[in-house]
């Protein structure tokens, strides 16, 4: 198939209450910023090229675009996931990663089948919310709840290291309580700060988009997209239901060492062309401003490239 390339703590958390290898991918596309193309490239490959080094002159971060079968993109994930999980568990200690809501958890699912769910060190993840539904835990729009079920509760992270928002509080309050969490835990060095700036360093952000390219809460033309100083911030209007949520900044998404988005469905294919391909569209989508310090990876199935 040819692919046209153009500190206190205040924070609730106890968060289970009720508690008490690779598959070879049908197609890689490795790639370096910017992420403009001039010309057909037709890739097939029965193992990954490694990606290009982008220069400083660029953001002196590396991309990597691979395109697969559904279940192959499961497979793949959870091998991307749970490598860095031993990377980071080996180096620090310590694994902190980032979800988002949708279709992500689903595709997470093969961390729960052999190898990775016996071998996984578990007890050594702390697990975050790129952004989160204003709601209780229990409601069914809660990311929470999507991936306590989903994941979560069947795996053997100490409740301790699951960090969801304070669901009594403003959308407001619910905010400033997160950040006042990752402050704490930065100072208390579960977290890693980044040596160039003030913010939190992830390990693994792992993010969602939607059809309108937004990620996280922030979406297309929404003065959030500007804010630079805030860690956690809030939307009372979001034009995707439920309205009122928090989300992290997108500096904070920029400073975390690995990133991954994972785009599925036709529907998010003219978002990915206006992203990756040859598009004229001159308005920045929230995805396109995804630049993590170390390195993004995209995960995508045959409908989201298909625009490519």
């Amino acid at each position: 198939m040819a692919y046209t390339l153009s500190n206190t703590l205040p924070l609730s958390l106890a968060f289970f209450p009720d508690r008490t290898l690779l598959h070879p991918p049908s197609t890689h596309l490795f790639l370096s910023r910017p992420l403009r193309f001039k010309s057909l490239c037709v890739v097939n490959l029965k193992r990954p090229v490694p990606p290009l080094k982008a220069s400083m002159a660029e953001t002196n971060n590396n991309v990597a675009v691979e395109v697969f079968e559904k279940e192959d993109l499961a497979v793949s994930l959870a091998k991307y996931v749970a490598d860095l999980s031993n990377k980071f568990t080996s180096e620090r200690g310590a694994f902190t990663v980032c979800l988002s809501g949708g279709s992500l958890i689903n595709y997470l699912r093969k961390l729960l089948e052999p190898p990775y769910v016996d071998t996984l060190e578990w007890s050594k993840w702390h697990v975050f919310w790129v952004d989160e539904r204003v709601v209780p835990k229990t409601h069914e729009d809660s990311n929470y709840k999507l991936a306590l079920d989903g994941l979560l509760s069947k795996v053997p992270i100490p409740p301790g290291n699951v960090y969801a928002i304070n669901d009594a509080l403003s959308a407001e309050g619910a905010a400033d309580d997160y950040e006042t969490c990752l402050r704490h835990l930065v100072k208390n060095n579960v977290i890693a700060s980044s040596p160039a700036n003030e913010f939190p360093k992830f390990d693994l952000m792992l993010l969602g988009m939607g059809p309108d390219g937004h990620i996280a809460s922030l979406f297309p033309g929404h003065p959030l997209v500007e804010e630079k100083q805030r860690w956690v911030t809030f939307i009372k209007d979001s034009p995707k239901p439920p309205p009122e949520r928090i989300t992290f900044t997108l500096p904070v998404i920029n400073t975390s060492a690995y990133a991954a988005l994972v785009v599925t469905g036709k529907g998010k294919a003219d978002a990915v062309h206006s992203v990756l391909g040859q598009s004229q569209n001159s308005v920045k989508l929230p995805v396109g401003l995804v630049s993590p310090e170390g390195e993004l990876k995209w995960f995508l199935d045959k409908g989201a490239a298909s625009k490519l």
